[in-house]
């Protein structure tokens, strides 16, 4: 099959390539120089293109995602889908079903989207329901920060046997990265207690945080995975935790051999704010961009909060728990037996809560604070921060300082006095737009064959019915949001999907996993100890924990080289 995409003003960072009108050729699901005459044209004139987006931190898939839908039904009654040409029925507005998630995403140019913290143990949930989302491209993230395997190995010097199960562990899982959600933290509350300080001893295992973290960024850098480590810092319920943001970041930061980055802190925005209590706090946006922008091998995603009702879920069980006494909500908790812990609240932002209006703000200074897009990624940590559906809005913000002027008119009064953002000029340009959706997401994954426009590159492709040539996205940003929100063509593989921002063809990407390459000698050697303790520590006998590739409906290997 073959297409041509033409006149369209191509914006392709990764290949140097900022707003320049040229055509691009698709040939069988990938970019190629040329195609033959037969070719079926798509016209771009007066609008732009990108390659798909790639969204490297959203919760999609498991079972706090399936929990959550089961414990918020008022969710389902408020946005719902009747079945329709080419699309399914679905509900859900921060945490839709399956389809209703493939197509949303879709509808927005979205083609590949990795679910970031799957507890090993429920992996087949997670793989199931990413199976049933259609339109994208997928994966997750394998949580390790609160393993007790891990943690034993790395307290007794035992990096080489760590690296072995580790390896064992994404393979066995389909994972594709090594997450860290407040590590050891979890493992202490889970028995009532908590870990402060990165160096505070965690319970039973006489191992600290920062163990964890400098042994597992060292395990990440023995196997040579694609994605660095992915981690949740410690403390996300507190204020001030900006200091351990940082701490968090400068306690790997003698294993970096310069680029690429060796950590990915995710959702900052949760974990960036100053102060000693909830009454005085306040951003602190401005001294973790001053670190980022000072060290290169650190890297961030934002978790931009949006006003208004949500569903926030995460592996940090005490985060949740506090969420709940403070706003009284509905909570669902879960201990997830050896590995990690989990839970659930619904949550409502709003403009005139003086917390919330800070993180907002913490958000949007942490996007526009930090030099370097390759660094900084966009997203809502959905559903924790808003659902993914408002990234337009997000993206609106960052290329028009009035915009921001707009919502700022509206928040608490002293949040909007003690923030800098009123001082903040910068806007981003439609390249920058295309680096911090897409390229800097894939290229941080490692997915060389996603998030760019070259030849070879799969045919993953958004195109947008705005004239860049033409507006002032600084001033015509209703124009710039209204047009990402409804995709003009989305093409997955080289097939259009998406037309005029309504779903015309429903297709299953490809679930991409990793496997590392390790010795085969130390691989029976971990397999023979794990197998041991499994029988010790977990309900789950060892020969049905691991998931046979055939498990999956398309699935991906990628080899790392350990």
């Amino acid at each position: 099959m073959e297409l041509l995409i033409k006149n369209g003003i191509v914006y392709d960072p990764l290949n140097g390539i900022d707003g320049e009108r040229m055509d691009i050729a698709v040939r069988d699901g990938r970019i190629v120089e040329d195609v033959s005459p037969k070719a079926e044209v798509v016209d771009a004139s007066g609008m732009i293109v990108m390659p798909g987006g790639v969204d490297i931190h959203s919760h999609i898939a498991g079972s706090k995602v399936n929990t959550g839908r089961l414990m918020r039904p008022e969710d389902h009654y408020g946005d719902y889908e009747q079945r329709r040409p080419h699309r399914r029925a679905g509900v859900g507005r921060s945490i839709p079903s399956t389809y209703t998630t493939g197509y949303r995403y879709a509808e927005m140019g979205y083609t590949t989207v990795f679910e970031p913290a799957s507890p090993p143990i429920k992996a087949r949930h997670t793989h199931e329901e990413l199976d049933e989302t259609p339109m994208i491209d997928k994966g997750c993230f394998t949580l390790l920060g609160n393993n007790w395997l891990v943690m034993d190995y790395l307290r007794d010097g035992m990096i080489e046997e760590c690296k072995g199960f580790v390896a064992w562990m994404l393979e066995a899982t389909k994972g594709y990265a090594v997450k860290l959600v407040n590590p050891g933290g979890v493992e202490a509350w889970g028995w009532g207690r908590y870990v402060i300080g990165l160096d505070d001893e965690v319970p039973r295992f006489g191992i600290t945080p920062r163990e964890i973290i400098e042994g597992l960024c060292r395990v990440n850098s023995m196997l040579k995975l694609p994605h660095p480590i992915h981690v949740h810092t410690n403390n996300m319920a507190r204020v001030g935790n900006y200091e351990t943001t940082i701490a968090t970041m400068e306690t790997v930061s003698n294993q970096a051999a310069g680029s690429p980055c060796n950590i990915h802190v995710t959702h900052v925005q949760f974990t960036g704010r100053k102060g000693s209590s909830w009454v005085n706090v306040r951003s602190g946006a401005e001294d973790i961009s001053s670190y980022v922008n000072r060290r290169s091998h650190a890297e961030l995603d934002v978790g931009q909060i949006i006003f208004g009702d949500t569903t926030t879920m995460t592996a940090d069980g005490s985060f949740q728990y506090l969420l709940h006494i403070l706003s009284g909500n509905k909570w669902a908790n879960a201990d997830v037996e050896v590995e990690t812990g989990a839970g659930v609240v619904p949550y409502t932002y709003r403009r005139s809560n003086y917390v919330n209006a800070v993180q907002w703000g913490i958000g949007l200074e942490l996007a526009l604070l930090i030099e370097d897009p390759w660094r900084v990624h966009m997203t809502t940590d959905h559903p924790n921060g808003g659902p993914f559906t408002e990234y337009p809005r997000v993206i609106a913000w960052l290329m028009s300082r009035r915009a921001r002027d707009k919502t700022l008119s509206k928040i608490n009064k002293t949040a909007r006095r003690r923030l800098n953002l009123p001082g903040i000029d910068r806007e981003y340009t439609l390249g920058e737009i295309a680096t911090v959706t897409r390229a800097a997401t894939a290229r941080s994954l490692g997915l060389t064959s996603k998030g760019h426009l070259g030849v070879g590159a799969d045919a993953d492709i958004a195109i947008y019915a705005v004239d860049a040539q033409r507006i002032d996205p600084s001033r015509e940003y209703k124009l710039v949001r209204r047009a990402f929100r409804r995709a003009a063509y989305t093409i997955k593989d080289g097939e259009i999907v998406v037309k005029d921002g309504e779903i015309v063809k429903t297709v299953f990407g490809r679930t991409f996993w990793v496997k590392p390459r390790v010795e085969e000698e130390l691989m029976e050697k971990v397999r023979e100890d794990v197998k041991e303790k499994f029988e010790e520590y977990y309900t789950v006998r060892f020969g049905n924990y691991p998931i046979p590739d055939s498990y999956l409906k398309r699935p991906h290997a990628i080899k790392a080289g350990g």
